[in-house]
């Protein structure tokens, strides 16, 4: 999922906690904004002021899927789809 992308941090819920995945973060490089699964006996650090910024991220999605072309994704290509999310995400920015 995160290979070929480049990376200082990557951000993720729980569902993520998990120890091959936080090594493919260390093998690229990044620090791992995890928080630990309750369940979890070795507990890493989070860094929670970096892990409040994904509430950005998560309310940009939110704001894209209001778009009925982006939540529904009727383009078929790539290419297409990617020029409704830029355009959508161009309406956005402009309001």
């Amino acid at each position: 999922m995160i290979e070929g992308l480049p990376a200082q941090a990557v951000m993720a819920d729980t569902a993520y906690d998990a120890d091959h995945f936080r090594q493919a973060i260390a093998d690229k490089g990044a620090i791992a904004v995890i928080p630990n699964n309750p369940s979890r006996a070795q507990k890493h650090p989070l860094d929670k002021h970096l892990y409040a910024q994904r509430h950005l991220v998560e309310c940009c999605f939110s704001k894209l899927k209001q778009f009925r072309r982006v939540a529904t994704r009727y383009e078929k290509t790539v290419r297409n789809y990617h020029a409704v999310i830029a355009h959508a995400a161009t309406i956005l920015w402009l309001r």
